[in-house]
């Protein structure tokens, strides 16, 4: 779907369906909408008086112009209260609108920008988050499907406005939606697709491709280069798959800014996840291929750096590998070491991600990492408190936590802070190493995880997002669909936008 701006009336645009909006309470339509109304006989405020243009949210009846105006239809969507609306409720109701588009089968879409004008927000911004919500929105993953159903692709989306000035700066921020929401549907497909084809060798080959046509650095490190680095807690990871492991490092070095700091990104790429020895129940596991969610997001929002123009030095090390139980995996009481020089018992391999994250956190900081933000898919229990609400955000700085918290509600992702209490390092004591790779009693694991991440981080700002509630969702939520979710690129991306620490 292409998406592109227009200085037009809205009654002179020829689509297939013309979207406009209402909130709840209003009784005879102004603005764009009133504009509308007149040119169609009063009939938005027929239907409003009648009940069925409720403008609750959801809500978006379709009705045929007759040719009294360009557009073929009309859809009047719902904005909800008016007290409640923001640039969330933008993106949401963006998305019901591109759904009832496909629904009729409407090929051209033109749309007012919702909360642009009584709404009050921003033109930019609310340009831009219906970008997203209207990409996010409309997502499906076709790729293995030899016959589509429901498949109506629209092929453009028109973003009217009247007003030249405002148009410009609708473009704007229409455009930056459009990448930012292009680069989640990216990493969603990534995180859709079986893991017979999404292997180490394979992620690592595309965030080279990647890499080559943003202008990034890329080193790929194959398992000698591990070996000879000392990276052993990643490694054993690795040994029960035939795929070989991968660790890639994407550096973006901004063009004009003088900062010497460099923000160190860590996505764990656990492509597929068996559990290792100690296996996983066989139901639900097919969702283990979902475990590289953290590697995805991190490659995709590495490519938006230059597109953006983001003025910040980052680095980004995303270590990748199966975690299998073959012949020679690791086991359950084995002691591995680290590229940071610690000795790790080994009390379950199904905690394997927080070892692959050890190493690769320990290289950020040896490449010159000043702050550092991992990404993973790293535990049940996250999911367990959180539900597929809100992602977890862990760290040592309550500034920085506190920043993130932040950017990520601005760009629509929820974070919620749980805490790092130095007691919970109690649960990973170990007499036989310098301490065991996750609980025998299961308490707390989202704060044990990071307690032992914490062990890999040095005196560096950092903090960890535990993903696993929001990755992968098993229903449609408001602009997002089942399936993949792309979590972490626009939180991320905001973050690094608008925050310096």
């Amino acid at each position: 779907m292409k998406i592109k701006v227009k200085c037009a009336s809205l009654t002179d645009i020829e689509c297939d369906l013309l979207v406009v909006n209402e909130f709840v309470g209003v009784k005879h339509p102004g603005g764009a909408t009133g504009a509308v109304d007149k040119a169609l006989g009063g009939i938005i405020t027929e239907l409003t008086l009648s009940g069925e243009v409720s403008g609750k949210l959801g809500n978006i009846p379709v009705i045929h112009t007759r040719k009294k105006i360009a557009a073929a239809s009309v859809a009047v969507a719902g904005l909800g209260e008016s007290k409640d609306f923001d640039l969330d409720k933008v993106r949401t109701v963006s998305a019901y609108a591109i759904r009832k588009a496909k629904e009729i089968k409407a090929k051209t879409v033109a749309t007012i920008v919702h909360g642009a004008g009584i709404g009050g927000l921003d033109p930019k911004e609310a340009a831009a988050a219906l970008a997203e919500g209207s990409l996010l929105g409309g997502y499906q993953f076709n790729e293995f499907k030899t016959k589509i159903e429901n498949g109506n692709e629209i092929k453009e989306l028109i973003i009217v406005d009247y007003d030249p000035k405002k148009a410009k700066e609708i473009e704007k921020g229409a455009m930056r939606g459009e990448m930012v929401a292009s680069a989640v549907n990216r990493a969603r497909d990534l995180i859709n697709a079986p893991s017979n084809k999404i292997t180490p060798t394979f992620l690592a080959n595309y965030a080279k491709k990647l890499a080559t046509e943003a202008g990034l650095t890329c080193e790929i490190l194959d398992c000698a280069d591990m070996k000879k680095l000392g990276m052993h807690s990643l490694l054993a990871v690795a040994k029960g798959s035939s795929e070989p492991a991968k660790m890639v490092i994407l550096k973006f070095k901004a063009k004009t800014t003088k900062k010497t700091e460099v923000v160190g990104l860590i996505g764990k790429g656990i492509t597929f996840d068996a559990g290792g020895i100690s296996i996983k129940p066989s139901k639900g596991m097919g969702e283990m291929k979902t475990d590289m969610a953290g590697a995805a997001a991190v490659i995709e929002i590495m490519g938006l750096l230059p597109k953006l123009g983001i003025e910040k030095n980052v680095i980004a090390v995303i270590p990748l590998t199966e975690n299998m139980p073959g012949g020679g995996a690791l086991k359950p009481g084995d002691i591995v070491s680290s590229l940071e020089g610690k000795n790790i018992e080994v009390i379950s391999t199904d905690a394997e991600g927080r070892m692959i994250l050890a190493d690769a956190l320990t290289y950020a900081r040896k490449l010159g990492a000043t702050k550092l933000i991992d990404i993973a898919t790293l535990t049940g229990g996250c999911r367990t408190a959180l539900g597929d609400v809100a992602s977890a955000v862990i760290g040592n700085d309550q500034k920085f936590i506190d920043d993130f918290i932040v950017a990520g509600k601005a760009s629509g992702e929820k974070y919620w802070q749980l805490p790092l209490y130095e007691e919970y390092k109690e649960y990973l004591k170990s007499d036989v190493a310098d301490f065991k790779n996750c609980t025998e009693n299961g308490k707390a694991s989202p704060s044990v995880g990071a307690i032992y991440l914490k062990e890999f981080v040095g005196d560096l700002p950092w903090i960890h997002l535990d993903i696993a509630p929001t990755a992968y969702l098993e229903r449609e939520f408001n602009y997002l669909s089942k399936g993949a979710t792309g979590v972490g690129v626009r939180a991320i991306t905001k973050y690094l936008m608008t925050r310096w620490l």
